[in-house]
């Protein structure tokens, strides 16, 4: 294992590699080829949708209310993905070696971990925001907004608390699989790595996902119980309205369990399994799986939303009506149902 780690290492250092020989555990061209296509697809559609959602959000200031701070603080982050981590991937593959050296590996591995942890936080507090306004007290617009402001900040720094470590000594950044990406050492075993990889996996991949499911949970319970006190000529519309928010619930926890945590099992499995049991060539696709989250989160957490699609496709007309859209996003106090609404659409 230590040879093979400081094979990858020369490979860096001198611009030359060897993962393009299947016999060592690399990929072929056509394998390489096949990655270099879905990374671009993820490059071009993940800058895309979370460029339209920050244009969106800028064009109609009237939408950035708390909870869509954080929503913005997503695709920020996402986007951030997109410039500084995915090209340098992208071109490893259509090359078949990684291009830019230790120092760039380091930098691609840091950077994705940054970026993805801001944005894995921000999912599960965008969870707790919505669990705080639907069924906690009512508070003041500043109030509201300070406390979105403080979750946006908490996101960044405790990401960074969680990634700069391997910069300092604490497990480190370099080669991963195939050699054309690179992220955590997960296959170091040293006591050391092995504890980062099992915080990292616990308090910014485990806690989260439960923290969504807490809320989530208690946000649908909250629907059931409101709309069961509607009267019967609205028990149809208020129906599709729980059953709108449930489709959204499952779409949020199915995509953060899809990109992300195929990634978390792997990486435990690299650490604490048999030496071996994940072939480099495998542990591409739970990578390529991480990366398409920048893809589904303007989809399943801004595009589905009625009152953003709405906005988005007056600026797309180039229409000045997308303001009477807006209002409606400023108020911060209703009514439970009508908070259970602006949430299940």
């Amino acid at each position: 294992m230590v040879i093979v780690l400081q094979q990858h290492s020369n490979n860096l250092s001198t611009g030359h590699s060897s993962v393009s020989d299947p016999a060592a555990g690399g990929l072929s061209r056509a394998h390489h080829t096949a990655a270099a296509v879905v990374l671009g697809f993820i490059l071009v559609l993940g800058f895309l949708g979370n460029l339209l959602v920050l244009l969106v959000f800028s064009r109609f200031p009237g939408l950035v209310t708390p909870v869509n701070l954080l929503l913005i603080n997503i695709s920020a982050s996402d986007m951030l993905v997109c410039i500084f981590g995915t090209p340098l991937s992208f071109a490893a593959n259509v090359r078949g070696r990684w291009l830019t050296g230790s120092y760039g590996c380091r930098w691609y591995g840091f950077s994705n971990a940054f970026f993805g942890v801001v944005s894995l936080v921000s999912l599960s507090l965008l969870s707790f925001e919505r669990y705080s306004v639907v069924l906690g007290r009512t508070q003041s617009d500043s109030s509201q907004y300070c406390r979105a402001r403080l979750a946006v900040a908490a996101s960044w720094l405790y990401s960074l608390i969680w990634t700069l470590p391997p910069l300092l000594g604490w497990s480190s950044y370099g080669p991963e699989g195939p050699g054309t990406i690179c992220s955590i050492q997960w296959h170091q075993r040293s006591t050391t790595a092995r504890s980062y990889i099992s915080c990292l996996f616990i308090f910014c991949l485990l806690l989260p996902l439960l923290l969504m499911f807490f809320c989530y949970g208690r946000i649908l319970l909250a629907v059931r119980a409101v709309e069961r006190q509607v009267t019967r000529v609205n028990q149809s519309s208020a129906e599709r309205r729980e059953v709108r928010f449930l489709v959204m619930v499952v779409s949020m926890v199915t995509s953060y369990l899809l990109c992300w945590m195929p990634y978390g099992v792997v990486a435990m499995l690299a650490s604490f399994g048999q030496p071996g049991i994940v072939p480099p060539a495998a542990s591409l696709i739970p990578s390529l799986l991480a990366k398409t989250s920048t893809v589904l989160n303007p989809v399943i957490y801004v595009l589905l939303n009625k009152r953003f699609s709405r906005c988005f496709l007056y600026m797309i007309r180039c229409s000045s009506e997308g303001a009477m859209f807006t209002s409606r996003a400023q108020q911060v106090q209703r009514p439970a149902l009508v908070l259970v609404a602006q949430y299940s659409t």
